[in-house]
């Protein structure tokens, strides 16, 4: 019996104090091994290039909601309408290496042993293109209590599509700004 092509989801809520999310596969093991290898737009860019970090980069604290789709050939995860409809600006296609898993987190959780907070993603082995979509949740009525608090059919802030990269693909965006700058 074969298995039927599938995508996989993980919602998580996921906080930083350092102005920036990341999912990531990286050898950094400690604070002495972390300031020198992520210390520095530079430090990340460089992981970014090989593909051990795509960051999910607004420069901004704070607790973000991140739903992450996996697909994989022949059903490729994509958003829904609803999501669409709401998309505020998308991301070029960031490359990320997995050995079978990958971690999202705030940067500053980057490392060898998982912080509290850290979320798990098994991703097969591969190499795959990750595009993260900003989207304008709030804007959907019902998706904000009374208290200003997300409702529970609320949207997350940012979703992030993993694909398998295809192989004649080999340009991927190596900025720790996850978007563009609006141009004027």
């Amino acid at each position: 019996m074969t298995a039927s092509p599938r995508t996989v989801e993980t919602v998580s809520a996921v906080a930083t104090d350092a102005g920036m999310l990341a999912l990531w596969e990286t050898g950094i093991v400690d604070y002495d091994t972390w300031d020198p290898q992520l210390g520095e737009d530079e430090d990340v860019e460089r992981h970014i290039r090989i593909g051990a970090l795509v960051p999910i980069n607004i420069r901004s604290d704070g607790a973000f909601g991140v739903l992450v789709r996996t697909g994989e050939v022949g059903l490729l995860a994509q958003l829904t309408e609803r999501e669409s409809r709401h998309c505020l600006v998308t991301s070029d296609a960031y490359l990320l290496h997995s050995s079978g898993q990958v971690w999202l987190s705030g940067i500053e959780a980057v490392g060898a042993e998982a912080w509290p907070g850290t979320v798990q993603c098994d991703l097969p082995a591969g190499r795959y293109s990750v595009v993260i979509h900003l989207i304008a949740w709030e804007d959907e009525p019902g998706s904000v209590n009374e208290d200003g608090t997300p409702s529970e059919t609320a949207l997350s802030d940012f979703v992030v599509l993993i694909n398998p990269a295809v192989s004649e693909q080999d340009t991927f965006r190596p900025a720790v700004e996850t978007f563009n700058q609006p141009e004027g």
